[in-house]
């Protein structure tokens, strides 16, 4: 498989939010919405299986994750521990600084039992795909860094999934020449990279270039690929192949589609930002920038996708509400969704219609 060549870092739109742009001194619910207020740019959110527990990015120093109670909406700052396995991940040089560390797209995987791993974007302390166990056999989960696979020459990922083998499959979302114009344009941006334990680094996945290659899902029997494209506002499948097949494609949404992950009943969980809001200038266009869609309030939609058919449905839709906004995932904890955020000081959550 061809390697990648080198590249240099990007100054990405949508890995360079400004903290706290909707900050909010009231927390109080809006309709039918609540809120949990205090994470920051909460941007991915995944449930430990088997609990209750929601563990969040936080796209801003000093964090790097959020553990939140999906009972009683509290939340806080996990500690960490260190165990390299350097067996596994011996390209990986050390353990980031946690207190420079940035946490973007995250997939977890249980480990049967207690434990499961956490796969999450790093930005900040490096450009890596940081990895993580995951620990409940106490009161609060134990988050122990195990490794790394760096990103080639520092060329930033944007989310990340993994298959049963721990294979890693991410997405970079521009390419060094490529700009967030290109891709509300409908231009390829970007494209997949793999990594097989054992591989001395990522791998560009032939034939995947696609307009925002943004969130990454795979298959439960790992033979097929997920990844949205924000450019083209879909989800595409693709053949877990090199080079990989377009195997099919959603119709467009009413939204521009973030982060994918498998939902508990097997259909692919998006979400994002409404699209036609006349008074935020209409659909994102090319004269539009990151500072315009992260200030002016659009609203939430959370939609499932059937794999199979690449047919959705509209799971959750709110209107523009000042106190959240840019939405970027949805979650399903039993009757509860929860979305996060890539630009704002709260994680929206409420009961399912």
């Amino acid at each position: 498989m061809r390697k990648l060549v080198p590249l240099l870092i990007l100054s990405l739109l949508f890995l360079a939010p400004t903290p706290g742009v909707l900050a909010q001194t009231d927390c109080n619910a809006v309709g039918d919405v609540s809120f949990i207020c205090g994470p920051e740019n909460a941007e991915d959110l995944v449930q430990i299986p088997d609990t209750d527990w929601i563990i969040s990015s936080a796209m801003g120093p000093g964090r790097a994750f959020y553990l939140v109670d999906s009972r009683t909406g509290s939340w806080s700052s996990p500690s960490y521990r260190i165990e390299h396995d350097t067996s596994r991940y011996a390209l990986c040089p050390s353990a980031p600084d946690i207190d420079h560390l940035e946490t973007h797209g995250l997939n977890i995987r249980t480990n049967g039992g207690d434990q499961s791993t956490l796969y999450s974007v790093g930005h900040g302390a490096r450009e890596a795909i940081e990895i993580f166990t995951v620990d409940t056999l106490d009161k609060i989960p134990t988050i122990t860094w195990i490794g790394c696979v760096p990103m080639p020459d520092g060329l930033p990922a944007n989310s990340v999934a993994s298959f049963a083998d721990g294979s890693l499959v991410a997405t970079i979302l521009l390419m060094p020449d490529k700009t967030f114009a290109d891709s509300v344009a409908m231009r390829p941006t970007g494209y997949v990279v793999k990594w097989t334990p054992g591989d001395d680094g990522f791998t560009f996945v032939e034939n995947t270039q696609l307009p925002g290659n943004n969130g990454i899902e795979v298959s439960a029997d790992g033979s097929e690929i997920y990844v949205v494209s924000s450019g083209f506002q879909t989800i595409v499948a693709f053949s877990n192949t090199n080079p990989a097949r377009l195997l099919r494609s959603t119709e467009q949404f009413p939204i521009t589609p973030d982060n994918v992950h498998l939902g508990k009943d097997g259909r692919l969980l998006t979400a994002g930002m409404k699209n036609d809001v006349p008074e935020c200038g209409g659909p994102p266009g090319p004269n539009h920038d990151l500072a315009t869609l992260g200030t002016c309030p659009r609203g939430t939609i959370a939609i499932a996708v059937d794999p199979a058919t690449m047919a959705h449905e509209v799971l959750v839709e709110t209107p523009a509400l000042p106190a959240f906004s840019n939405a970027t995932m949805v979650l399903l904890t039993g009757d509860q969704w929860w979305a996060g955020t890539f630009n704002g000081d709260r994680i929206a959550h409420g009961e399912l219609p």
